[in-house]
């Protein structure tokens, strides 16, 4: 089956990383396909980025839904556009911030998330409670680097995401620990045997989710909130063209 994974932003770093995370952590039967956000910002640190990323982003989960892709995921754990997205695609949309809480909470009583920058709180925390996982997260922290220092400035960025993740397991009590940045997915393994506790990479979780929904057979519904969109002048034909 195909997994169509997409990077909504335009690094090409990240967009590789991505792509080894993403193939490691998928089964045997899936085929990983990869794209980035050529047009898009160089990494998504609040609205205004998201919102500037969208528009690429549904071209190519559209182009790729044509090519008949299982499943898609957007690999950014603001989980930017998700809704239109399971707009313009039939296959099944996973997020990665969605399905980093799900996963938390099977494996978890409690969870915390350590993310990048200050200004990504907000935003993850309206997502973790819009996911139902509020009562689960004890807490959102930030490590205060931004999302290109994990391409530019690993050694520190690997230390101060050690202690951000060390300091979150004991004031918050959590049992589990999401990272908050597909940028971190190359740091689960050592953090998780570091700390003694599930600390839990976004896209390996989204890109077993989206297997499951293909492989069970599960399209996006078409008679709601994600019927695809009505063609009009200027709407999403636009974009797709």
């Amino acid at each position: 089956m195909l997994i169509h994974v997409i990077n909504p932003n335009a690094s090409r770093e990240m967009t590789e990383q991505i792509a080894i995370a993403a193939r490691e952590g998928a089964g045997p039967n899936a085929r990983i396909e990869v794209s980035g956000g050529q047009t898009s910002p160089v990494s998504i640190e609040g609205y205004a980025d998201e919102a500037l990323a969208v528009p690429a982003m549904l071209n190519a989960i559209h182009a790729a839904d044509q090519r008949g892709a299982a499943a898609h995921v957007i690999a950014c754990f603001d989980d930017p556009g998700l809704s239109a997205a399971r707009e313009v695609a039939g296959a099944p949309v996973v997020g990665t911030c969605q399905a980093a809480v799900q996963f938390a909470m099977t494996v978890a009583v409690r969870f915390s998330v350590v993310t990048t920058l200050p200004r990504s709180v907000p935003i993850i925390e309206d997502l973790v409670s819009a996911y139902g996982a509020g009562r689960h997260c004890r807490g959102v922290h930030a490590v205060n680097l931004p999302v290109l220092a994990f391409e530019t400035d690993e050694g520190t960025a690997r230390a101060k995401l050690l202690h951000a993740v060390r300091a979150a397991q004991k004031a918050d009590n959590v049992d589990a620990v999401v990272l908050g940045c597909a940028g971190m997915t190359s740091l689960t393994r050592w953090l998780s045997a570091e700390c003694g506790i599930p600390v839990i990479d976004g896209v390996t979780a989204a890109v077993r989710m989206a297997e499951a929904l293909a492989a069970s057979g599960y399209r996006t519904s078409k008679t709601g909130g994600y019927a695809t969109p009505i063609q009009k002048a200027g709407g999403f034909e636009r974009l797709a063209s």
